[in-house]
């Protein structure tokens, strides 16, 4: 893209280059996502199967968070399952939005219980031996944001890394 276009889309802003993308008729836009997490949770959320419009926006300059990513889906947000999002990152808020107006601000809590989401990593246990068994864990402690495998107990916290 030449700096024709990227000029034509942008604005300036206080002598930044702002990136402008149109509003969206009805679906939703995840905003507050720590920078770099936007391809997780796209690909989480399983946007890459639907034919649905999504604008990934990475690196987004933020007052209070310096960096952030921001998501915006055009469909129905009732069609996808969320609970990943607050295990992906706690901060991230949903804007529902319906006739180009934001009708819904939420901020989406821990979910008690995931399933194939995060996987057990103690080789005795079941889901090591048994390859159909689902990988479940509990949230056994939310403020650290700890969960544990229903079948042997192992914790899993945020800081252990990525495992989506």
């Amino acid at each position: 893209m030449g700096k024709e276009e990227v000029n034509a889309a942008s604005r300036k802003d206080n002598g930044r280059y702002t990136l402008n993308i149109g509003k969206i008729q009805e679906g939703f836009v995840l905003d507050h996502i720590k920078a770099g997490k936007a391809m997780k949770i796209y690909y989480s959320l399983g946007l890459d199967r639907l034919d649905c419009a999504v604008a990934i926006i990475k690196n987004a300059h933020s007052r209070a968070m310096g960096r952030k990513d921001i998501l915006k889906v055009e469909c129905d947000i009732n069609s996808l399952n969320l609970d990943v999002l607050a295990f992906i990152d706690r901060n991230i808020t949903v804007n529902v939005i319906k006739n180009n107006e934001i009708v819904e601000k939420k901020q989406l809590p821990l979910p008690k219980k995931m399933t194939n989401v995060i996987r057990c990593h103690n080789p005795r246990c079941i889901t090591s031996v048994e390859r159909g068994l689902p990988q479940v864990f509990y949230l056994a402690d939310e403020q650290k944001g700890t969960y544990r495998c229903q079948y042997c107990d192992e914790k899993y916290e945020e800081s252990d890394g990525d495992q989506l």
